[in-house]
């Protein structure tokens, strides 16, 4: 499970976020979102500001970012709801993070599949570069976090970092990743099997393999 988030102290929060406002070009991207809603929904703008802010945040601080408590405030007094509402959105959903993360966001999946298929060695992967779940490494590069399915089980184990899947991992690949993102390279997304493109079998396809080449019809055969 997700480890709860250790957020910081309030006072030097707000001491360092207490005057967020939206960036000229955000500002524009917000009133766009809103406007997608009737007059009087705008609170249903709540998850795209809030995902919008955390990328603010990330942006001025070099990181995937976060949303600290007055940054969440904003948001709310911008679309007219108690802060509590959009408190209670942020804190629902992992995909926003409640305290400071690090360049890199590295979200190992350990539920059935993954871990079946050997999340466990990416997980060692990541602690052989210093990672401890739930911590920022030293640098501030890797902020390493187990989290619950992310509905990539086709393709076990898979880790999400910032906006990026990686899938069908080992040891050895999440090392390789590991070490271009720290090397400042962006490393291949998505499947790191050779034999796979996307999902499909290692092997090709195991079921209606006369629909690979032309359109078959099997109704004959049925």
């Amino acid at each position: 499970m997700a480890d709860a988030p250790q957020i910081p102290d309030e006072a030097e929060t707000r001491a360092r976020w207490g005057a967020f406002a939206w960036t000229a070009e955000n500002a524009e991207k917000a009133k766009a979102v809103i406007a997608r809603y009737p007059a009087g929904r705008q609170r249903s703008a709540v998850m795209p500001l809030l995902d919008l802010a955390q990328r603010q945040v990330g942006a001025e601080t070099q990181t995937q970012g976060w949303l600290p408590v007055p940054v969440i405030e904003y948001v709310a007094a911008q679309l007219d709801m108690p802060f509590i509402r959009a408190y209670e959105v942020a804190t629902f959903y992992t995909m926003y993070n409640l305290a400071p993360v690090g360049r890199y966001h590295v979200q190992v999946c350990g539920t059935t599949p993954c871990l079946l298929r050997g999340s466990d060695d990416v997980t060692a992967a990541c602690k052989n570069r210093g990672m401890v779940k739930g911590k920022t490494t030293p640098d501030g590069l890797f902020t390493l976090s187990e989290v619950e399915c992310m509905g990539t089980c086709a393709n076990a184990p898979m880790v999400q970092i910032n906006d990026d899947n990686y899938e069908d991992l080992d040891y050895d690949s999440m090392t390789r990743i590991l070490d271009e993102l720290a090397a400042g390279k962006q490393p291949k997304t998505g499947t790191q099997n050779p034999r796979r493109h996307t999902s499909e079998p290692e092997g090709g396809p195991t079921t209606l393999k006369e629909m690979v080449e032309a359109n078959h019809d099997y109704r004959k055969e049925w």
